[in-house]
C-alpha cells in the first residue's frame, strides 16, 4: 500500500465522519413520466433545513399562479411557487428527521424525513401520517448549481438574499443620445 494511501486510511479510522457528506441543501427535481413537475430548493438555517417550491411546470390548463387555499396555518392563500412546504428538518449524516411537510393540494401537514444518498445525487423524502410505514416516499434529482439561473428572482431575493445581491444587475446608466445638439442648447 503506498504511504499517503495509508495515511488517508488512518485519518478515516482515526476521525470517523470529518470526511464531507453531501448535504440536502440545493436545488431538486421530481419528475414525473419523464417531465419535470416541480423544482425544490432545500435550504439550511442555523442546523434547521427548509424546503421551498423554487419552480413549478404547470400543465395546460392548470393555473401557473395557484395558491394554497386549503392550508390552514400561516401559508393560506399563499402561492404555491415559493412556498415553504418542508419545514423543520434536523440533520443527522445523510438523514433528516423531526420535520414536517406540506401537502399544497389539501392542506394537510405530515411528518417527515428526508435520506441524501451517499453521492448526493438522490434525495428521498418521505411524508407520513403517525408512523413512517404509513406514508409515501417522492425521488427527488439535484440539479446543477447552474440551474439556480433559472429560478424567478423574487425566489432567489426572498431566499438566497445574498446571492441575489451578488447577480443583481448593475444600474443603468444615463444612455448618450446620438441626436444632433440644437445650437441654442450648446
Amino acid at each position: 500500500m503506498p504511504i499517503a494511501t495509508g495515511f488517508v486510511l488512518l485519518f478515516a479510522i482515526m476521525f470517523p465522519g470529518q470526511a464531507a457528506e453531501p448535504s440536502a441543501a440545493g436545488l431538486w427535481q421530481k419528475i414525473e413520466d419523464g417531465k419535470p413537475v416541480v423544482w425544490v430548493l432545500v435550504l439550511e438555517r442555523d442546523g434547521i433545513f427548509e424546503g421551498v417550491v423554487a419552480k413549478t411546470f404547470p400543465l395546460p390548463g392548470e393555473d401557473p399562479n395557484e395558491i394554497c387555499a386549503k392550508c390552514s396555518d400561516d401559508r393560506k392563500n399563499a402561492p404555491l411557487l415559493g412556498i415553504s412546504f418542508i419545514r423543520d428538518m434536523k440533520r443527522e449524516g445523510l438523514k433528516y428527521e423531526g420535520g414536517n411537510v406540506l401537502d399544497p393540494r389539501d392542506g394537510k401537514i405530515y411528518k417527515a424525513k428526508m435520506n441524501v444518498s451517499p453521492d448526493g445525487q438522490i434525495l428521498t423524502m418521505r411524508g407520513y401520517w403517525g408512523i413512517s410505514l404509513l406514508g409515501k416516499d417522492e425521488t427527488w434529482y439535484r440539479l446543477p448549481d447552474t440551474s439556480m439561473a433559472s429560478l424567478d428572482p423574487a425566489i432567489v431575493a426572498k431566499y438566497l438574499p445574498a446571492q441575489a445581491a451578488a447577480i443583481k444587475p448593475p444600474p443603468v446608466a444615463a444612455k448618450k443620445s446620438n441626436a444632433p445638439v440644437s445650437p441654442a442648447v450648446r
